[in-house]
């Protein structure tokens, strides 16, 4: 069982930039595809990004078109950790953001069933 803990959320003006981080224990993170969803209370969770693992197919990454050209998914292997880079972000984007664990090392569907472990969430709040 993986163990992922995210931080790096808070309060920031429409425009603003916040960069989240993941970091991941008890599992061989280089093997496992990692993604980020949002959720805001009530509703279903929305895919973010996702990344590969990078051994299988290279560090591919994925978008919503929502967040796609403001977002960026990078990860660092040798820190078990995953980013996501959010610039020019706007009141729409107010949401808690999980990070996840994919079932292997390359993304096929990006939708929430086939992401394993997740961790707690981190507060995101985009003030106009």
């Amino acid at each position: 069982q993986v163990q992922l803990v995210e931080s790096g959320g808070g309060l920031v003006q429409a425009g603003g930039s916040l960069r989240l981080s993941c970091v991941a224990s008890g599992r061989t993170f280089e093997n496992y595809a990692m993604g980020w969803f949002r959720q805001t209370p009530g509703k279903e969770r929305e895919f973010v990004a996702a990344i590969d693992a990078g051994s299988w197919s290279g560090y591919h990454t994925y978008y919503a078109d929502s967040v796609k050209g403001r977002f960026t998914i990078a990860r660092e292997n040798a820190k078990s950790t995953v980013f996501l880079q959010m610039n020019s972000l706007k009141p729409e984007d107010t949401d808690v953001y999980y990070c996840a664990t994919y079932r292997n090392g390359a993304v096929s569907a990006a939708v929430e069933v086939e992401f394993g472990s997740w961790g707690q969430g981190t507060q995101v709040t985009v003030s106009s």
